[in-house]
């Protein structure tokens, strides 16, 4: 169980580390809208390669960011009975859904995109606009990356899930355990 211990706090460690670093690509993302939207609106000038950074930004923050999401509980799910249960239930309920449903979605994210990133670097795939940013082949890798950061989340969830279902209460998540010292 220590090894399993290890394996939760190390890709949660890795998830918060790349979660919190991809945050600031929103504040680039910001000002290079601002930048784009005074250049064309008050000098009339525009550069296609800068629209399309602030798009390709936005895409990474999403997608890299998606298993730092996950590690803090803000995906969406149908909460109607799982906010009021108890940690064991949610440690089922997480099990489950990490291995029979987000694994799996993983899975064939990955098996679907492998060929079309792969493609891509093929022929190192540039925009498809006059004046656009080279290496979009390197946008595309990031739905594998995608894959990677949110299906290790995903086995530490279902880690974390093991973890406590076998009593190891310091694995219970933070709203858990603030209910239970109420």
């Amino acid at each position: 169980m220590s090894s399993l211990a290890a394996f939760v706090r190390t890709i949660d460690r890795i998830n918060d580390v790349v979660g919190r670093a991809t945050a600031w690509l929103t504040l680039a993302m910001v000002v290079i809208t601002f930048v784009v939207v005074i250049l064309r609106y008050v000098f009339s000038i525009g550069f296609v390669w800068m629209q399309e950074s602030y798009v390709w930004l936005h895409g990474i923050v999403f997608m890299v960011g998606a298993g730092y999401t996950l590690l803090h509980g803000g995906h969406v799910r149908v909460d109607i009975i799982y906010r009021e249960a108890g940690s064991s239930y949610k440690a089922w309920v997480d099990l489950c859904g990490a291995l029979a449903l987000l694994m799996p979605v993983i899975v064939m994210i990955w098996w679907v995109a492998w060929p079309y990133v792969a493609s891509s670097w093929s022929r190192f795939e540039e925009s498809r606009e006059a004046g656009g940013l080279p290496g979009l082949f390197l946008l595309k890798s990031v739905i594998l990356a995608f894959c990677i950061g949110v299906g290790l989340q995903g086995l530490s969830l279902a880690a974390r899930s093991i973890l406590v279902l076998a009593g190891r209460m310091e694995f219970v998540g933070k709203d858990d355990q603030e209910a239970a010292e109420t």
